[in-house]
C-alpha cells in the first residue's frame, strides 16, 4: 500500500511529510547538472555543497524561483529523486500527494506544479495554498468561524493571509523573502565595503548577526570575499546595525503588505486578530526581532510558530488525514 505524502515545494528547501511517519525529508531545492552530458550529478544537500564551487561544466540550478517552477524538467527530476529515496510507493499503487503553492500563483503555474508531482510518481495530486497549510502546521484552528492571520516568509515569496472557516478570506503574496534578503546583504557589502560575496556567505551573515529591529550594536562578523578594486581575496568586519540597514527597506515592504491585507479584512475578523495576534511561519520568521518589527508598526501582537521552517510540511500531515475534502485539480 502506498503512503500519502505532503510536499512543501519551497524555493529554498523541499520538505516531505509521509503519513504515519511525519517529516522524513528536508533538503535544499538545488540540483547540480553536468552541462556536457546533461546528466544530474547531485540533488539536495549534496548539490547545495557545490554552490559557488563548481568547475565550468557543472551547473548548480535552483529550479524554483519565487515559489514557482522556473525549470520544469529539473523540478521533476528533483521530486522523482526525493520520492524514490523515500520508498513510499506500493507494489501496484502510487501515493496521493498534497503539494503547496504560494497564494499568488497563476492557474498555469498551478498546473505546472501538479504536473511535476504527477510525473514524479504521484497518484492523485491535490494542491493547497501555503499560508493556509502553514497556519494548520503552526497549530491554529482555522476551521472555526474566527479570524486567524498568518505571515509565511519563505525563500522566494512572503505569503500573508487571513483565514476563517478553513478558507482564505484576504491574502497577498510578495516576492520579497529569504533570497531577496540575501541579495540585499550582497549589494550592501558590495557598495559599502567594495567586497564581492556569494549567496551562501550572505545567508550565513543573515543567520549569524541579522536583525530586523533594534540590532545589537556590539555584534559583528568577519566576512571574506573578493576585493572589487584589485580582485584579490580580502576580509572585512560587518556589524549587526549594517545588516539591519541592508534589510530594512525590504522588511518594510512586508509590513506594508500586511497592513494592506488588514485594511481589506472584515471588521469582525480584524477584532479576532487583535485578540489572537499574527502568526509568523517560514524560514524568514527566524530572523531576529522580526516579530517585534511587525508588532511595532501594526500595533498587533505577533507570535512565531514553534517550528517555523517546518510549519507547511507539518500542516500537510494534518490535512492529509482528510485528503478527500481537499480541492483537487
Amino acid at each position: 500500500m502506498a503512503r500519502d505524502i505532503g510536499i512543501d515545494l519551497g524555493t529554498a528547501n523541499v520538505l516531505i511529510n509521509v503519513s504515519g511517519k511525519g517529516i522524513v525529508l528536508n533538503e535544499p531545492s538545488v540540483v547540480a547538472v553536468n552541462t556536457t552530458t546533461n546528466k544530474v550529478v547531485a540533488v539536495g544537500t549534496e548539490a547545495y555543497k557545490m554552490v559557488g564551487r563548481t568547475p565550468g561544466n557543472i551547473r548548480v540550478i535552483r529550479p524554483l524561483k519565487n515559489g514557482v517552477i522556473a525549470d520544469f524538467d529539473i523540478t521533476e527530476e528533483m521530486l522523482s529523486y526525493f520520492i524514490e529515496k523515500l520508498n513510499v510507493k506500493g507494489f501496484m499503487t502510487k501515493p496521493n500527494i498534497l503539494i503547496c503553492a504560494p497564494t499568488g500563483v497563476t492557474s498555469i503555474e498551478q498546473k505546472a506544479i501538479i504536473q511535476a508531482a504527477e510525473k514524479s510518481g504521484g497518484g492523485k495530486v491535490y494542491l493547497d495554498f501555503e499560508p493556509k497549510v502553514a497556519a494548520v502546521g503552526a497549530g491554529l484552528d482555522i476551521f472555526k468561524p474566527q479570524g486567524n492571520m498568518v505571515i509565511d516568509i519563505g525563500g522566494g515569496t512572503t505569503d500573508i493571509a487571513v483565514l476563517s472557516m478553513g478558507e482564505i478570506v484576504t491574502s497577498s503574496s510578495l516576492r520579497y523573502a529569504g533570497d531577496s534578503m540575501n541579495q540585499a546583504v550582497i549589494s550592501y557589502i558590495k557598495n559599502k565595503h567594495n567586497l564581492l560575496i556569494g549567496s551562501r556567505t550572505a545567508e550565513d551573515i543573515k543567520i549569524e548577526i541579522g536583525s530586523a529591529f533594534e540590532p545589537d550594536e556590539n555584534e559583528s562578523i568577519t566576512v571574506r570575499g573578493r576585493d572589487m578594486v584589485d580582485g584579490l581575496p580580502k576580509q572585512t568586519t560587518v556589524t549587526a546595525p549594517e545588516i539591519q540597514e541592508a534589510l530594512h527597506y525590504g522588511l518594510m515592504s512586508i509590513v506594508a503588505a500586511t497592513k494592506k491585507v488588514l485594511e481589506t479584512t472584515p471588521p469582525e475578523l480584524s477584532a479576532d486578530i487583535i485578540d489572537r495576534g499574527i502568526m509568523l511561519t517560514g524560514g524568514g520568521a527566524l530572523l531576529k526581532n522580526i516579530d517585534k518589527l511587525i508588532s511595532y508598526h501594526l500595533q498587533v501582537p505577533v507570535l512565531t510558530a514553534d517550528h517555523p521552517l517546518e510549519a507547511v510540511a507539518l500542516g500537510t500531515g494534518t490535512l492529509l488525514k482528510n485528503i478527500e475534502k481537499h480541492q483537487r485539480f
